[in-house]
């Protein structure tokens, strides 16, 4: 009985007649056939023609971008399993904007090559490349470039893939086991950790910010009394001048009316002197 054909073989074969145009392939593959041994020829013959949404996803795979699309997906299943809202809600987005972009892209791609794609045919080009960015299995099969029918997520079940490709299934092509207890207990413990230290970071920020508010504060407060210390020494020496300058005056003041009490009593006794000299002299005119 005759060994039938190595898997890789035939593979390499599938990815070269995939990579042509859908309108080209028939032909390709009939004359591939024809020119191998009859037990891989067999298997080229009955490789199937693939539809232009899914020749346009494995165009997008060769040439484009996909391969972002597929590691937002690992970030996106973690997401899942860890049951995080939040990030799941923000990667979901994230995901549908990715998709429509690589949707748009894989159309331009093929239209450079004179392949037209349809709406109807967009609108499978989108499903699988959202399928490949939910199921790691899915991912695996479009990634071969053997693709040869549409892919459809439902939900967070596995990717139908019956009949997807043209060769063999690649290995990653099983849906892989769900995660166990402890795995998932340790990842939600993980998540755990990091949204704590990414909290005590936040707290250590505004921890600093605040403290260096309060001391740039303090340092005005500093700088305040300094100069308020230095104007009360300053209205300290002035008060002591002012009580000297008082004292001083106080003492002129004593000393001026002493002088004026000595005058006055000069004064007096001259006023008296006078006064009996006016009588004496009355009294000698009236004789």
């Amino acid at each position: 009985m005759p060994k039938p054909p190595a898997p890789d073989e035939l593979d390499a074969i599938a990815v070269e007649l995939y990579a042509l145009p859908p309108a080209e392939f028939t032909a390709a593959r009939n004359a591939r056939a024809a020119a191998s041994d009859r037990p891989l020829g067999a298997r080229v013959k009955k490789l199937p023609k693939p539809a232009v949404a899914a020749w346009a996803v494995s165009l997008l795979g060769r040439e484009g971008q996909l391969g972002d699309a597929l590691e937002l997906a690992s970030a996106l299943r973690e997401a899942q399993d860890d049951l995080d809202a939040a990030e799941l809600s923000r990667l979901s987005g994230q995901r549908r904007a990715l998709v429509a972009a690589l949707s748009k892209q894989a159309a331009a791609l093929a239209g450079e090559r004179g392949v037209a794609v349809g709406a109807a045919a967009r609108e499978d080009v989108e499903k699988t490349i959202n399928a490949a960015v939910m199921d790691a299995a899915a991912a695996a099969a479009v990634m071969t470039g053997r693709l040869v029918r549409p892919l459809e997520a439902t939900g967070f079940e596995s990717v139908d893939l019956t009949d997807a490709l043209g060769g063999s299934a690649p290995d990653g092509s099983a849906a892989p086991p769900p995660p166990s207890r402890d795995d998932l207990a340790e990842r939600r413990a993980r998540k755990e950790a990091e949204k704590a230290a990414r909290e005590a970071e936040r707290a250590e920020s505004e921890a600093e910010r605040e403290l260096s508010r309060i001391e740039g504060r303090l340092g005005k407060a500093r700088e305040r009394a300094d100069l308020l210390h230095e104007r009360l020494e300053d209205l300290r020496d002035e008060v002591a001048r002012f009580e000297r300058d008082s004292a001083d005056a106080e003492a002129e003041v004593k000393r001026i009316d002493e002088e004026r009490s000595e005058a006055a009593s000069v004064a007096r006794a001259a006023s008296k002197k006078a006064e009996a000299a006016r009588e004496a002299l009355e009294e000698r005119g009236g004789r």
